[in-house]
């Protein structure tokens, strides 16, 4: 009977873990699909004000039951302002605006080079090791990657909107950057506990400052709601329950479960499934050469994250893998944090 027990339990654990990474992996990747529908008509940042607030307050309502809550101190309150607004509006805010130019395909491939950054900000920054023969060739071919990225995309854009889709991919840079900032300051600032409870609390934090710079650049007085589109809303209420509420309960659920290095794989899978969406579902144009240099991020990404055997223990190595655009779960994430 004990055997038995033991081999149902084993069975579930593996369901759970096929669901937990089809979920990572899958609703993640498709956010930014997501994203590109509900700015079709809805205002970038206010939308993302809203999706955030929405997600904050449940995942906050959840953390609030929990039984590893704690009462969120002015120091907690803080981080999360801190870390919101340079995940949401520098990162998040930075996608959504930047997706009104370019494809979402595009998006999720630039995005894709923030564990760069973060190798760069945890050694000049932190002071942590100094990076890795294997990290050094990952960031020289992924900034090559890069390149051809931005470079294939031009040959889609032509007369005023050359520029302007040359500022969304420079937008995208920065908010690459924006995000790893926050993702790195985190690890060391005071936050709660509960991972849920911090990462409802920089939701709710971010959400607002997105929706105060969402109303001082325009977006409330412009807005129609009878132009909102069913798109828009769907786009919107999957990025809210699938992308935030459901994909990072997964996500914490599997740092617990399984190997941090195993979890970390969401940051190539995720830009593979987003071009896979974009071009089947949206009809987004690649080129060659953007699937060249899809490739070679997305390979670049997987050099650097992937973790390296040292034959001394002491050796510290640098914080490579960051949570995709979505929150920094720092305290239980530190392995993999990050999104």
């Amino acid at each position: 009977m004990t055997e038995k027990i033991k081999k149902i339990f084993s069975t579930r654990q593996m369901v759970y873990l096929v669901a937990a990474f089809a979920a990572v992996y899958i609703l993640w990747g498709s956010t930014y699909l997501a994203i590109r529908y509900a700015i079709e008509t809805l205002p970038p940042l206010l939308m993302a004000s809203a999706r955030f607030l929405v997600s904050g307050a449940i995942l906050f309502a959840i953390a609030r039951f929990s039984r590893d809550y704690e009462r969120p101190t002015a120091k907690h309150w803080r981080t999360s302002l801190i870390v919101g607004t340079l995940l949401l509006l520098g990162g998040n805010g930075g996608v959504v605006l930047a997706e009104k130019y370019v494809s979402s395909s595009v998006a999720a491939l630039l995005v894709a080079s923030e564990p760069f950054w973060v190798v760069l900000l945890s050694w000049l920054w932190l002071k942590n090791a100094r990076p890795t023969l294997r990290m050094t060739l990952g960031l020289i071919v992924g900034f090559f990657g890069v390149a051809l990225l931005i470079g294939g995309n031009l040959h889609s854009l032509s007369g005023d909107g050359s520029s302007t889709g040359i500022l969304a991919m420079v937008l995208l840079l920065i908010a690459t950057l924006s995000w790893a900032v926050g993702s790195l300051y985190g690890l060391k600032a005071p936050v709660p506990k509960s991972a849920i409870l911090t990462a409802g609390m920089q939701m709710l934090a971010g959400g607002t400052v997105l929706g105060v710079v969402g109303t001082l650049r325009g977006e409330a007085t412009t807005f129609d709601p009878s132009q909102v589109s069913s798109a828009s809303l769907w786009g919107l209420a999957y990025l809210i329950v699938f992308g935030a509420i459901i994909g990072y309960t997964a996500y914490s659920w599997l740092l617990k479960n399984t190997k941090p290095e195993m979890v970390a794989t969401y940051a190539y899978v995720n830009p593979m499934i987003a071009v896979l969406l974009g071009w089947f579902i949206a009809g987004e144009s690649l080129t060659p050469t953007m699937l060249v240099g899809a490739a070679i991020v997305v390979g670049s990404v997987a050099l650097i994250t992937s973790k390296e055997k040292s034959d001394d223990p002491n050796i510290e190595e640098p914080v490579t893998e960051t949570p995709p655009m979505v929150f920094a779960p720092q305290h239980e994430c530190a392995q993999a944090a990050s999104a």
